[in-house]
């Protein structure tokens, strides 16, 4: 089996910061892209942020700027760095990726529980 626990969250007021973690464990060959998605009450999930597997990353235009994804390829984690939060940032934040197998040769989405992001004063 395969899980993506993510961490992170929480109350921050405008201008803060926050950093989100997610690690992936389980029987796991190999992790191509990973992302972070979010979705605020009454919308459609989002693509935040994303990153390949060399490095490569692109980034919702809401968030150019302000907002940071790295990973850890040996400790299958990807990171979200939050800067200059507004309230508009405040959602549900999902990190998702795709991840092949052992005794298996294609790649399935795996997506995270979720974890809460809330910026006000």
């Amino acid at each position: 089996q395969v899980q993506l626990v993510e961490s992170g969250g929480g109350l921050v007021q405008p201008g803060g910061s926050l950093r989100l973690s997610c690690a992936a464990s389980g029987n796991i060959v190999k992790i191509n892209a990973m992302g972070w998605y979010r979705q605020a009450p009454g919308k459609q999930r989002e693509l935040v942020a994303a990153i390949t597997s060399g490095g490569s990353t692109d980034y919702a235009d809401s968030v150019k700027g302000r907002f940071t994804i790295s990973r850890d390829n040996a400790m299958n984690t990807v990171y979200l760095q939050t800067n200059s939060l507004i309230p508009e940032d405040t959602a549900v934040y999902y990190c998702k990726a795709e991840i092949r197998r052992r005794s298996t040769w294609y790649f399935t989405d795996y997506w995270g529980q979720g974890t809460q992001v809330t910026v006000s004063t």
